[in-house]
């Protein structure tokens, strides 16, 4: 889903989108992988993405359970959903690090229960401040027409997670 209404807040802004996930090992609980493309040109290429600019974990135990910064790109961005600052996670990248409570967020706003948040929309308010790819206000938008449940209560998370991520550059 996150992967979806980030490619639609980027087209209601005019850009190129492509938007899909990968599922592995298909059971429950098992980490899902989705890759979103955004350009101002037209996008061809259909294939994963190997090297990707920016990495949003939605999940703090994938941090040390794969390498979330496998390929990322000299300049990218990891932002992850975590308690902790970007420097307490200790990632060695040539790029930014990002960090938001997406968690607490959701639940202040009845997004699933405090055991299993759903983080998506806050996740997303962070990454549209953190990168700059896209607009809050597009965002937002994209969250009241596409979400099919509380669009209104996803749409003051992402207000919120836009508002509390934390950003550091490489060597700050």
């Amino acid at each position: 889903m996150a992967s979806s209404l980030l490619a639609n807040a980027a087209f209601k802004e005019g850009k190129e989108v492509q938007s899909f996930p990968y599922f592995g090992v298909e059971r429950r609980g098992a980490p899902v992988t989705a890759f979103t493309k955004v350009d101002t040109k037209p996008i061809r290429d259909k294939s994963e993405i190997y090297e990707p600019d920016f990495v949003i974990v939605l999940d703090q135990s994938l941090v040390k359970a794969i390498d979330v910064t496998y390929g990322l790109k000299d300049g990218g961005l990891v932002l992850v959903n975590t308690l902790k600052t970007p420097e307490e996670l200790g990632l060695k990248i040539k790029g930014k690090v990002a960090t938001v409570d997406a968690n607490s967020i959701a639940v202040k706003h009845g997004l699933g229960s405090k055991q299993a948040p759903i983080v998506n929309s806050a996740i997303l308010g962070a990454f549209a401040k953190a990168t700059g790819l896209i607009g809050i206000d597009s965002l937002v938008e994209s969250i009241k027409e596409d979400v099919p449940a509380l669009p209104e209560e996803n749409a003051g998370a992402a207000k919120d997670a836009y508002e509390s991520v934390n950003v550091r550059s490489a060597g700050e």
